[in-house]
């Protein structure tokens, strides 16, 4: 019944774009077409996620045979650590699509409006029949039904020039890691006799690796992991906010979702291949969370962290492939766990700071951190999400962030007993997911200080106001199911074990209970405390404030007969009797300290100018990170190629003499390289 309910919500999300077909793209009925794309998906959702809530309790993996010519094995199936993927693309696709009636209204937006319909309902599609794929040709067909909708999700505002080179960048980077794919499912059938998916009991030491390698390389792109991120940030800031919010909360984790799949598959691995992904997951978390310290876009702050958070997960994937080759279960059960807790926990987090950027945007028409300010007073309620985001995704208590990242801590400090290499590498874990943290916090301080809090810096900022309820709701739902999981982290603990326990089929060690192994139920008690304390001391503040006004306001009027020479002044203000937003701290400034601490992988330009003479001019300072991976690799790569194609052309003249003349010449090299060393010999 579950995997059935799943088959229908992926037919129903591939056409619910077509509904907006039968509607005019004008007026009335351009918003009566989106209207009913909007209903058949949340529709095929809420369906795909009764089935994947109901997969996730299911004991065993079950496969289906379609009646498919070409192939003769299972092509789809069900088991809970698909399940559990799944229900984040249903919850966090149907929430995304209610956002987008408000965000991008159809009668607002008729030239892009049915396109975006369309391929939102097929990138949903893909997702998901990839999450239930069994078998190499239905994993690809997904893979490329996702690949692709995104693409014309990103280039959906066409004619900004922007957003063509960011949806060139992405398909480019995708296809590379598509290409990756189909060798790993090349040598995956060299190995096994057969393209299904099912565990290999044992494999040739060189398919091995060559199948972990491209894997890393095919899902690592589009996981963005580093230095595979490069497409990610332009993307992410390029599409609609809806859709990056999908993009980065959900599609990044069908990277993830591949190398998980496919390394639950192959036989134990050696401690090598935990190090090595625990030390990929370090560098993509620091140098992630550094670069988005340097952001000026909001939309591409918030990608970076894309990054920052990948890392996190892909660490807790490295320290439970360490705890399989060391065979220690209850690490394994505890990185495992933080790792698929926190692939749900990214997901509702950051889709949530890509709607309230969105709401931001729509509101003030910028992403520029630095001409915004004080919108907390007229978006209250998205300021107040984005702030739980926010708290969230800085993994501080008593949100779902924190409980992730302290399974991998326990993890962490479990493999310390562990001696070799990995105890060494295990040690520095620690302190490097505690860096991440904390740079994390400084740069939301700086995101959610500059945006909302002090006065606004431009005149975009002065024009903000509340989104609308379509955009409010889904931001509520989202801010609402990460203090859930913080708060009530034990009634997580079943699921994680059912996904935890499928990705381990293959091994004979039963795996300790999550619940036992970390104290879910003390964090959630605390955590209620917490809020209980702090909701006790904002009521005693707000009483306290409303007295304090009371009082204010009947001195004024006691004064208010007096004479004219007892007048109020405001409390001296050291000379600025009228401060603007120019004197507020900017998101360089804020950041400029630690953003040199990394100046050796950011190389932030240009140099400050120098205050000179007694009455300086006015000086302007904004600072600019341009990518590593992209601006000084493959940029300049690019432009080398296209120099030497331009060369290389000259000898293509359309002469059938010169090519007759370039086939001889070949042969002559062929011919010599073929002579033996001792000369030629005649034969008796």
């Amino acid at each position: 019944m579950s995997f059935y309910l799943i088959v229908w919500a992926i037919i129903l999300s591939a056409a619910s774009g077509l509904a907006g077909l039968f509607f005019k793209r004008r007026g009335r009925a351009a918003r009566s077409g989106q209207i009913a794309c909007v209903l058949i998906l949340v529709v095929a959702c809420t369906a795909g996620l009764v089935g994947s809530v109901r997969g996730l309790f299911e004991p065993a993996s079950v496969s289906y045979l379609l009646p498919w010519p070409s192939a003769g094995e299972p092509l789809l199936g069900l088991d809970p650590l698909s399940a559990f993927f799944l229900v984040l693309v249903f919850f966090v696709a149907s929430l995304c699509s209610i956002y987008a009636l408000g965000y991008t209204p159809a009668e607002r937006n008729p030239r892009t409006s049915r396109r975006t319909q369309l391929f939102f309902g097929l990138l949903v599609a893909g997702m998901a029949l990839l999450l239930i794929a069994r078998h190499a040709l239905a994993f690809l067909v997904g893979w490329e039904a996702m690949a692709l909708s995104a693409y014309f999700l990103i280039v959906s505002e066409d004619g900004l020039r922007e957003n063509r080179r960011a949806g060139f960048v992405y398909l480019v980077a995708t296809h590379y890691g598509t290409l990756a794919l189909f060798g790993m499912f090349a040598l995956w059938h060299a190995a096994t006799g057969s393209f299904e998916l099912s565990p290999a009991a044992s494999m040739d030491g060189g398919a091995l690796c060559g199948i972990v390698l491209l894997a890393l390389f095919g899902f690592g792109v589009k996981a963005g992991m580093m230095p595979l991120h490069f497409w990610l940030p332009g993307a992410h800031a390029a599409a609609p906010s809806h859709v990056s919010a999908l993009l980065s909360g959900v599609m990044l984790k069908m990277g993830i979702y591949g190398i998980v799949r496919m390394l639950s598959l192959l036989p134990v691995l050696s401690a090598f291949w935990g190090v090595l992904v625990l030390c990929l997951g370090a560098v993509s978390g620091l140098l992630g969370v550094a670069y988005a310290l340097a952001q000026h876009d909001l939309k591409r702050l918030l990608a970076y962290h894309s990054v920052e958070n990948i890392g996190i997960i892909l660490m807790g994937l490295g320290l439970a492939l360490l705890g399989r080759a060391w065979g220690r279960p209850e690490i394994v059960a505890l990185a495992m766990g933080g790792c698929l807790l926190h692939v749900w926990n990214h997901g509702l987090f950051k889709s949530l700071l890509f709607l309230g950027a969105g709401s931001v945007l729509r509101a003030t028409g910028t992403r520029r951190i630095d001409k915004l300010g004080g919108l907390i007073k007229s978006m209250p309620w998205t300021a107040g999400f984005f702030i739980v985001g926010a708290v969230a995704i800085c993994g501080l208590p008593p949100l779902n962030g924190f409980v992730s990242e302290l399974l991998i801590y326990l993890g962490i400090f479990g493999g310390l007993s562990q001696a070799g290499t990995g105890e060494a590498l295990t040690a520095l874990a620690a302190p490097c997911l505690a860096m991440i943290g904390a740079l994390a916090v400084a740069c939301f301080v700086k995101a959610t200080g500059a945006t909302f809090l002090g006065s606004p810096r431009a005149p975009e900022a002065e024009c903000g106001r509340e989104a609308s309820a379509s955009m409010l709701i889904p931001m509520g739902i989202l801010a609402a199911s990460c203090v859930a999981i913080g708060l009530a982290s034990g009634l997580v603990a079943p699921i994680l074990d059912a996904a935890v326990g499928s990705w381990n089929t293959g091994e004979t060690i039963a795996l300790p209970g999550i619940a036992t192994l970390a104290p879910l139920d003390y964090i959630s008690y605390a955590g209620i405390g917490l809020v209980a304390a702090v909701a006790l001391v904002s009521l005693i503040l707000a009483i306290r404030f409303a007295r304090w006004g009371s009082k204010t306001n009947s001195s004024r009027e006691r004064t208010a007969g007096l004479n004219d020479s007892c007048r109020s002044a405001p409390t001296w203000d050291c000379g600025y009797a009228a401060p603007t937003g120019r004197m507020q701290y900017t998101a360089s400034s804020f950041a400029r300290g630690l953003v040199l601490m990394f100046a050796w992988a950011l190389k932030p330009s240009p140099e400050p100018a120098k205050l000179r003479g007694v009455y300086p001019a006015r000086l302007e300072l904004e600072t600019e990170v341009e990518d590593g991976v992209l601006g000084r690799i493959i940029a300049p790569g690019s432009r080398l190629l296209a120099r030497l194609s331009q060369r290389v052309r000259r000898f293509q003249q359309g002469l059938t003499q010169q090519y007759v003349l370039y086939i001889l010449i070949a042969l002559a090299v062929l011919l010599l390289t073929l002579i033996p060393a001792g000369g030629v010999r005649a034969i008796p």
